[in-house]
């Protein structure tokens, strides 16, 4: 006999989670592990509950879906958003999701999504942490820039805004936020990090750092077009010649 996948329902609608609950009792391969209200329940819960597959709606309270991801990391299940969005953002999501939901569910839409999920699940076809990478990046593309970053440190989750931070730099799989004399490692890379963050305050120095320029002290020449970057904290960066002119052209 087939094991029972296992799901989980987030959502802060509770007509939304029956809904679900409903449509997914008519797939027998399929069982409801736990619901949830918000984000940072659904953090919690699943990595508790270590599920299948997650309905994870977008707008929620605490936390929204994209920062329930931010949270979880690398180590997050097949995933269907449940979505009251544009045409034009379904069909970005459609590229790189498992698939997404339109309120109000359609059982034949539904049922489809499953399919897909079941699909992915037998053959394997991509890796779930890069499925997800992809539609993160799409869906920050189309969204405003970033006021904060979901910051995890052992099981409390909190907030450094993105006003408070004065550099970053890499440190392996993580990103390294610098703010008020505090590091903060974030599960990321530098290419989504710098999309999230305004190009007019943030700027790129080196494939490894980024910089607030209203947090630059000085710049002092070094060789070949390149700088020294010379941080209010007292930190000094040395920025490649690449991203030395952007770099020029912000300062002045």
């Amino acid at each position: 006999m087939t094991p029972l996948r296992r799901a989980v329902i987030v959502d802060d609608e509770p007509l939304a989670r029956e809904r679900i609950r409903t449509l997914l009792a008519d797939s027998p391969d399929w069982t409801v592990a736990a619901e949830c209200r918000d984000g940072l329940e659904a953090v919690a819960v699943i990595e508790r509950e270590q599920p299948d597959l997650v309905f994870l709606d977008i707008q929620m309270p605490e936390l929204d879906g994209f920062e329930v991801l931010d949270a979880l990391g690398s180590t997050v299940p097949a995933i269907i958003f449940v979505t009251a969005f544009d045409e034009f953002a379904l069909r970005a999501f459609e590229v790189s999701a498992v698939d997404y939901l339109l309120k109000p569910i359609d059982p034949t839409r539904f049922q489809r999504a499953l399919d897909r999920v079941r699909t992915r699940m037998s053959a394997k076809v991509q890796d779930a942490s890069v499925q997800l990478e992809q539609l993160v990046q799409l869906w920050r593309a189309r969204q405003h820039l970033a006021t904060r970053f979901v910051v995890r440190d052992g099981g409390t989750i909190s907030f450094v805004k993105v006003e408070d931070v004065d550099w970053i730099d890499a440190a392996g799989n993580y990103v390294r936020l610098h703010a008020a004399g505090r590091a903060y490692l974030v599960r990321d890379t530098m290419k989504a990090v710098e999309a999230r963050l305004d190009p007019a305050t943030f700027v790129r120095v080196h494939r490894s750092a980024i910089v607030n320029i209203d947090r630059v002290s000085a710049l002092e020449p070094y060789f070949h077009g390149e700088y020294v970057v010379i941080m209010r904290d007292g930190t000094r960066l040395t920025s490649s010649r690449s991203h030395s002119e952007r770099l020029r052209a912000l300062l002045k």
